[in-house]
């Protein structure tokens, strides 16, 4: 009907946004690592604590270097009962989070030590020092539950952001950024605020501790493979426009760095010394700060010290749901992702996708997991065009309270299930995030994801002092608008735990593109269907949906995307959608990414897993 085509459309603007007191049985018992390295003793103060790989069992540190180029190493999982770490991307990184844990850090310090890893190993392409974080957090010893949100501030002087230039395509050259480079495209990041708030609040390990991984790696250098190559090929006329950007990629004698290279990031390095010695403020307030505000200004932004010195994280509750016995808890507002998460869930029940099995044997279950997820578009209508949704369900409150109820997901699987259904944008704009999650021997759960929202560098290509800026306003400027001049950005980030009878036993992110059809088939898996998370990352899975057609407005279809070889075509057949086999090399780019850590709370082992088609590890000490 020509009113959901209007809702495929407000959608489509939406679409480049997204990416304790139960202490284990297992006491204070010192840990090896269990699909990781050999033991090593746990010391009893954090004063004892250095988390550098130059102290780390000999040969661990190549192993895991090793695993960095390796693009699909395989997802053995990881069980244990001394702590657990999984994430997407870049093995080092877990292995740097897991030495917090073995050092007697807590699930926090083990996952902000792996996240600033993650940035580091990767240049700070898809994930940055000045990006966003958004954790969800279980501290043992209080039974709180808390949503830190560090993500986008807007920038105070932009009074006209959809006049940002710039646009972003889903394909080809066009994803890399059109139009010329512009600083107005910058937005306040609060990743190293969010990771200073979080240890602060819930770290075992000083602060300064955090960082030696990432100081080691910037300082000795990284082999220059050929996936941060990948990253580097498309970027570089991006780059070569400001020496200190091209300088970061560059040999000696100024030429690009080449495959075989070792990448050393000596001003990143300083700059991470500089907030080890002095705190975070070094990037807000001080010397980091003037350098960053005067090279987006340079480039035509309205960004100033001002917009970085008033940067503040917000401490929350999360969101939550009760699902099939379980209580599922999700990142707070002003971010959408945690209600669209739960929400989600809810749909299922009213859609009774565990009566009718699971959507890779049946073909009804399939039919109706793919139409409920479509609800996911809510926030960019309700944000783009709330008219438009009234018009369709006129008696419905789609206010983020209202729609995380399950008497608002019966009444909206009903008009679903009756041919009112929403329609949904293929999401063909690229999420740069990573996701880290972390189970420690005292019973504390952290569940993080961060991003740079941008593709690789953005097109201004601004790094400052080693720590890239990113254009992310530009594919969020009517969100901008409607947020206002200085305030936080809400986020499609979908992380959380999961209780069973008060007690903690699921934490878990996701990411990327389809994120949130990942989630909901993971969690469904894992909740519903009692997977493992092996199990259910193993698990068929229905992959983001394709447009066929965006200049016709009178045209507009979505068709289905599966992965060839796991689901059968009787049964693709038998759902009545249309549907396209996918490829192994294609799945990055259509598959959400999703990690888990269980915790047994009678035995207290813990299960964790990462995606296979990434190079993402999970560890876990014995």
């Amino acid at each position: 009907m020509a009113l959901t085509r209007k809702l495929l459309a407000v959608a489509a603007l939406g679409a480049a946004l997204g990416g304790c007191d139960a202490s284990s049985q297992s006491g204070d018992r010192e840990g090896s690592v269990q699909a990781g390295s050999a033991a090593a003793s746990q010391p009893d103060t954090a004063a004892a604590s250095d988390l550098s790989p130059a102290r780390w069992p000999a040969g661990e540190l190549d192993k895991f270097l090793d695993m960095e180029d390796v693009a699909f190493p395989g997802n053995p999982e990881a069980r244990g009962y001394g702590g657990a770490i999984s994430g997407s991307f870049h093995p080092l990184a877990q292995r740097a989070g897991l030495e917090a844990l073995k050092q007697g850090g807590s699930s926090v310090d083990a996952a902000m030590t792996a996240a600033m890893a993650q940035v580091t190993l990767g240049g700070g392409a898809v994930v940055s020092f000045f990006g966003i974080m958004s954790m969800v957090h279980y501290d043992a010893a209080s039974g709180q539950i808390s949503h830190l949100d560090a993500g986008w501030n807007t920038i105070a002087g932009e009074d006209d952001p959809m006049s940002i230039p710039g646009e972003i395509g889903g394909y080809g050259d066009a994803l890399y950024g059109t139009g010329e480079p512009s600083g107005r495209t910058a937005l306040v990041g609060g990743f190293m605020r969010g990771v200073e708030a979080a240890s602060q609040r819930f770290g075992k390990l000083p602060f300064e501790v955090l960082l030696e991984p990432s100081i080691y790696l910037a300082e000795q250098g990284i082999p220059f493979g050929k996936q941060l190559n990948g990253y580097l090929e498309p970027r570089k006329n991006d780059l070569a426009r400001l020496p200190a950007s091209k300088a970061v990629f560059s040999r000696p004698d100024g030429e690009w760095l080449q495959p075989g290279d070792t990448l050393r990031q000596p001003a990143l390095a300083k700059t991470l010394r500089a907030i080890q010695a002095g705190g975070v403020d070094y990037m807000y307030t001080g010397p980091w700060a003037q350098k960053a505000v005067a090279a987006v200004q340079a480039d035509g932004g309205k960004f100033t010290l001002e917009d970085l010195a008033n940067y503040e994280v917000i401490w929350g509750d999360p969101v939550s749901t009760d699902y099939r016995g379980y209580t599922v808890y999700g990142n707070g507002l002003p971010a959408y992702g945690g209600v669209n998460m739960l929400e989600a869930l809810n749909l299922g029940e009213a859609a009774g996708i565990l009566e009718l099995g699971h959507w890779s044997e049946n073909p009804e279950s399939f039919r109706r997991v793919s139409e409920l997820l479509n609800a996911g578009n809510i926030p960019f209508i309700r944000a783009f065009a709330p008219q438009l949704l009234t018009e369709q369900y006129p008696e419905f409150d789609f206010s983020p309270q209202a729609r995380l109820s399950q008497e608002h997901a019966d009444k909206l699987w009903a008009q679903i299930a009756a041919g009112n259904g929403l329609s949904q944008w293929a999401d063909g704009g690229t999420k740069h995030s990573d996701t880290v999650v972390a189970i420690d021997r005292w019973g504390n759960m952290t569940a993080v994801t961060h991003s740079i929202n941008c593709v690789v560098w953005g097109k201004t290509g601004i790094i400052v002092d080693g720590v890239s800026i990113g254009d992310p306003a530009v594919s969020q400027k009517a969100i901008i608008a409607k947020a206002g001049p200085g305030n936080r950005l809400p986020g499609a980030i979908e992380i959380g735990l999961a209780f069973k009878d008060d007690e903690p036993v699921l934490a878990f992110a996701s990411m990327s593109m389809g994120l949130h059809l990942e989630t909901f088939q993971s969690l469904t898996n894992v909740l519903g269907f009692g997977m493992t998370p092996k199990q259910a990352l193993d698990a068929p899975s229905i992959l983001s949906p394709q447009i066929e057609s965006i200049s016709d407005m009178s045209s507009l279809s979505q068709t289905v995307r599966v992965m060839e070889g796991e689901f059968s075509e009787e049964l693709m057949e038998a759902t009545g959608l249309p549907y396209k086999w996918m490829q192994p090399a294609d799945r990055r780019y259509s598959q959400g990414l999703w990690v888990g850590i269980t915790r047994d709370p009678e035995t207290g082992e813990l299960n964790a897993a990462s995606h296979y088609y990434t190079n993402g590890q999970a560890l876990a000490l014995e």
